[in-house]
């Protein structure tokens, strides 16, 4: 079985999507700028497994440097992630994903980020018991 990790930036009340993006897609400020350049450092040489929006939206220059996976509704974790033993694997993508996979998610790193506007998608604590993971917040 892998080492299976989750990164991800959350709003200060928990926000993490609003139509399909990230509610701050595209904000220069500094705290946003620093956490995405946070996120490709941080997956550089390991897994990401995501749906396939999530991995279509990762740049030209973040391909060659990490394993990509698309994930699906479909897919059981447990066999996705037996395609990667002895590998740190990432799972990112929002609220789908993360629900399906928090059972296997042993570290969570959340940033939690200067944003406190409207969303559609939240962050779920259920998550974070789900695996009995431990977490790591930022921000």
């Amino acid at each position: 079985m892998p080492d299976v990790r989750s990164i991800c930036a959350i709003g200060l009340s928990g926000q993490m999507g609003l139509n399909g993006v990230l509610p701050w897609e595209g904000d220069p400020r500094q705290a946003f700028v620093d956490d995405v350049a946070r996120f490709f450092d941080i997956t550089r040489g390991h897994v990401l497994v995501a749906g396939r929006k999530t991995i279509e939206a990762i740049p030209d220059f973040a391909r060659g440097d990490r394993t990509l996976f698309i994930t699906d509704r479909g897919m059981d974790p447990r066999d996705v992630l037996a395609r990667f033993p002895d590998r740190v694997v990432y799972v990112g993508g929002g609220p789908v994903a993360w629900g399906a996979y928090a059972p296997y998610i042993r570290h969570w790193d959340i940033n939690r980020l200067p944003y406190d506007g409207p969303a559609d998608r939240w962050f779920d604590v259920n998550w974070l018991i789900a695996g009995g993971a431990s977490v790591q917040e930022r921000g």
